[in-house]
């Protein structure tokens, strides 16, 4: 017990030590956990053995592929299909055989170069999801096809284990009098010691294999809600929490039984759960397990580096890993071309998969078991993994820097329209919130010229009845010709802060006189506008959010009135406080370090205090 205490500490220390200061240097979690491993492990040697935790904390993989499906409706999946089949299928396919010639070409045989191929052409699905998560990318085109790869390559682990013995050394495998497969037990084969396929025939193991996912789709649909109902009649909420992970711990066990991926399975049983009322009940309740069963299985590859085998032959094995890191990134690049994806969403796509993935460590193991590999062989090979997916948090922030450099192209994407007319109003923006002002405008009898550089918006508006040009806004030369000369206003409503601020920059520039009103994005983008010129700033949320607020205050016991002169009374306050903090700021230094920014804020918000309180009884004393 003291032993299982000691490392547990361990492992919870070095997580909470290294991952905060990762994420606060921009290095991102995973990196974090990863680093924490190599300390404790290979460098402190604190931590050993930790091949068994490892299989625990994958257990993570299986939740967040859970909690993905519950994210996915099935439509969204059918829509997918030619990602997963066309996208995924060219990766595994080309990378293998990209792979395999180029083992070959430092002296492999075909055997063992076809392994080391299928071992490579699989990418880590715990840290590429989870730096897309982490990032905000999994719903961007690049995340999305990221994600299709992933999906097949989960996939395509399967007919990888069936072949692989195929590859072996030696006999391994035999046909029964009922032509049956039968092959010697592996480690590969669970601890569990059950299966419901083994000594099975072909057929009867496709009848299985479909039974078992048939079973999940049908109690998905027909058996989830007489569960939650049952379990919300006990009034626990911790019951929530364990029919939550006896789902995902029932159906990853399901699919050991018959030999499918546990990450597969769960996924479909969230996809299949997708439209259900329990969804983010389910959601909540698993979300904390898979996070720090995720971090623990970082950890672990960190703590399971042999940094003793890596310094005999440093080289080699760096060499190795980018080689092979730089070749499967060569094949996602041309893939992301042949699919057309655009330029920032080539680069997310082709760098967040060059690596190897977790299942690698499984393949290499099961190959060392049919002596598809020597020992020597196999141990390079898994250093390999590990060190590809220790460089892959890397390669995100590469993405970071190359994304604000790179400039987003769209498909087939048109020249600019030529602006053939003039106005008094140019509005510059018409997604949701240049949509709201420029209705009000034009239907209050003012011309309006409208720009935006998404071209389905703007024929979306033409269909509509509303004239708009597409371009960027941004260009001197539409600016002109939208006639920014003798305008009076200028909205800037893009969607983009930084291109919102390059528009207002440049305005002022050309026309001290003009008008601008801008939409800002947060606060700290108000003082970006200030200083860029803005006359009127207008922040997304802040008017929504001061209507919602005059409604709480009238359902706890305000009248009408009062609530809104609470809200009037916030409004200017907090107007007069943006101007004065906007002269305190410095976009050098965070504002959480600007002692002069903190102390004037605490101050303001003790003054917004008295102020409504002030306007409340000076109302109060009015009315009686």
């Amino acid at each position: 017990m003291d032993g299982f205490l000691f490392q547990a500490s361990v492992y919870l220390a070095a997580a909470v030590i290294a991952v905060p200061i990762a994420a606060r240097l921009g290095l991102g979690s995973v990196l974090g956990y990863l680093l924490a491993g190599i300390m404790i492990g290979p460098v402190l040697h604190l931590v050993a053995a930790t091949e068994d935790l490892r299989h625990f904390a994958e257990f993570g993989v299986v939740m967040m592929l859970f909690i993905i499906g519950l994210e996915l409706e099935p439509r969204a999946l059918w829509d997918m299909r030619h990602r997963l089949v066309g996208l995924g299928g060219s990766q595994i396919l080309l990378t293998t055989l990209a792979v395999m010639a180029a083992a070959m070409a430092l002296g492999l045989g075909w055997k063992p170069a076809l392994a080391s191929g299928m071992i490579f052409a699989l990418s880590s699905t715990a840290i590429v999801l989870q730096s897309l998560s982490e990032k905000g990318l999994m719903q961007s085109s690049g995340g999305r096809s990221a994600f299709s790869v992933l999906l097949t390559q989960d996939i395509a682990v399967i007919p990888m284990l069936i072949v692989l013995p195929l590859l072996a050394g030696e006999a391994v495998m035999t046909l029964s009098p009922d032509g049956s497969i039968q092959r010697p037990e592996t480690e590969l084969d669970g601890h569990h010691g059950l299966s419901l396929v083994d000594g099975l025939p072909g057929w009867g193991v496709a009848l299985v294999t479909l039974a078992a996912v048939a079973l999940i789709i049908v109690a998905g649909i027909y058996g989830a809600r007489p569960l939650f109902r049952h379990i919300n009649s006990a009034r626990l909420p911790e019951m929530f929490t364990a029919v939550a992970l006896l789902i995902v711990a029932g159906i990853a066990f399901l699919m050991e039984l018959v030999g499918l991926s546990p990450a597969l399975g769960t996924f479909l049983a969230g996809v299949v759960l997708a439209n259900s009322e329990f969804r983010h009940q389910l959601e909540s309740d698993i979300e904390p397990f898979k996070g720090l069963l995720l971090g623990l299985f970082f950890i672990t590859v960190g703590a399971g580096v042999d940094l003793g085998a890596f310094m005999r032959e440093p080289l080699t094995i760096l060499g190795l890993a980018l080689g092979m890191m730089l070749l499967k990134g060569a094949i996602l690049f041309g893939l992301a071309h042949v699919f057309r994806l655009k330029p920032r969403s080539l680069w997310l796509f082709a760098l967040s998969l060059a690596q190897a993935g977790e299942f690698g460590f499984v393949l290499i193991s099961f190959s060392l078991n049919l002596n598809i590999f020597s020992e020597e062989m196999g141990q390079r090979l898994l250093l390999v993994v590990a060190l590809s997916m220790l460089i892959t948090p890397l390669l995100f922030i590469l993405f970071d820097w190359l994304s604000t450099r790179v400039e987003e192209t769209r498909d087939a994407q048109p020249a600019a329209d030529k602006v053939e007319a003039e106005g008094p109003i140019i509005i510059a923006g018409i997604g949701r919130f240049g949509q709201i002002v420029n209705r009000l405008v034009q239907s209050s009898g003012f011309r309006t010229v409208v720009i935006d550089h998404d071209m389905k918006t703007i024929e979306l508006m033409r269909r509509f009845g509303y004239r708009g040009f597409f371009g960027d806004p941004t260009r001197p030369e539409l600016l002109h010709a939208a006639g920014i000369k003798d305008a009076k206003v200028i909205v800037a409503a893009l969607d983009d802060p930084k291109a919102t601020t390059k528009l207002v920059r440049f305005a002022r520039r050309m026309r001290e006189d003009v008008f601008i009103v801008a939409r800002a994005h947060d606060r700290t983008h108000v003082y970006e506008l200030y200083q860029a010129g803005a006359d009127k700033i207008v922040r997304e949320m802040f008017d929504s959010s001061l209507r919602a607020g005059r409604y709480v205050l009238e359902e706890v016991g305000m009248t009408d009135y009062e609530a809104a002169i609470a809200e009037e009374t916030f409004y200017h306050h907090d107007r007069n406080t943006v101007q004065e903090l906007a002269k305190l700021w410095d976009p050098n230094m965070p504002s959480s370090e600007n002692e002069a920014y903190i102390k004037r804020a605490r101050e303001l918000e003790k003054e917004l205090e008295t102020a409504l309180y002030t306007a409340l009884s000076e109302k109060r004393d009015d009315a009686a």
